[in-house]
């Protein structure tokens, strides 16, 4: 499916209001409440904040930390960044998203000089992509985000329970008439790993994650970002899900959430 990226349209995730004000389209919504989006969508909308932030073609974002102070709504939000940290090899730039006067979200990034070209490659192969996209059972979950990406899964799947790997594309542009950047692309899919690789029955658990921190070592080439995710969760402990991505050339990522782990 093509992307689709005409001007001013809901078919984009986020509708530019002006002043650094978007407005949330359904296409975020998350699978247990209409009213607020998956983590994926706003994560990769504070990365696109980042790479705008006194943009440098001689730097790449290395990591980035997402941390979800409340639940973000489908609605309109506020973003701003700055440069916390300048500096000639290395920089930390901070993104926030806020709603109704209060933040929702805030990313910190690190920006780091790109490596010289004579650099040796080793990265590692990723799952061969599956040639038809995966039916989704959604059961109770509500739609919107889930079906503005393309699932193809290589093994597992959103309700068998375990480690799961996954193709995934977005369907939809983050804003109008703008392809996606390498780093908005992996972003907006990093956040799925615990959904995709849940140890635990959805109907019984939440297993529900405060942050995302994704550690990137090359930009993504192409639309296609496959999702290799396992979650461990310890007794007496919290969860984390951890996760490998990568485009069809390899590996370029890995991403962690730590998990609040508590019966519904």
């Amino acid at each position: 499916m093509a992307l689709d990226s005409t001007p001013g349209s809901d078919d984009a995730f986020f509708v530019p209001l002006g002043e650094d004000r978007w407005r949330a389209t359904v296409h975020t919504t998350g699978p247990w409440d209409a009213r607020f989006q998956h983590g994926g969508p706003p994560s990769a909308l504070l990365g696109r904040a980042v790479e705008l932030c006194s943009p440098r073609e001689d730097m790449t974002v290395s990591r980035m930390t997402v941390e979800i102070l409340g639940a973000i709504p489908v609605a309109e939000l506020a973003l701003r960044s700055r440069v916390l940290r300048p500096g000639r090899s290395v920089e930390l730039v901070e993104a926030v998203l806020a709603a109704g006067g209060r933040d929702v979200a805030r990313a910190s990034a690190w920006r780091v000089l790109r490596a010289t070209q004579d650099v040796p490659s080793r990265h590692a192969a990723a799952p061969p992509l599956p040639p038809e996209s995966t039916p989704l059972s959604r059961g109770a979950w509500i739609d919107g985000y889930l079906s503005a990406v393309e699932w193809r899964f290589v093994r597992g799947g959103f309700q068998e329970p375990g480690p799961s790997a996954a193709w995934t594309r977005l369907l939809h542009p983050l804003v109008p008439d703008e392809q996606p950047s390498p780093l908005q692309r992996v972003l907006a899919v990093a956040d799925s790993g615990n959904g995709i690789s849940g140890e635990l029955d959805l109907r019984e658990w939440h297993f529900i994650n405060p942050e995302l921190t994704v550690h990137l070592h090359r930009e993504a080439v192409g639309e296609w970002i496959c999702l290799d995710a396992q979650t461990t969760i310890s007794p007496g402990g919290a969860g984390l899900a951890t996760s490998v991505l990568s485009d069809t050339q390899g590996a370029v990522a890995v991403g962690a959430q730590s998990l609040l782990v508590a019966r519904r």
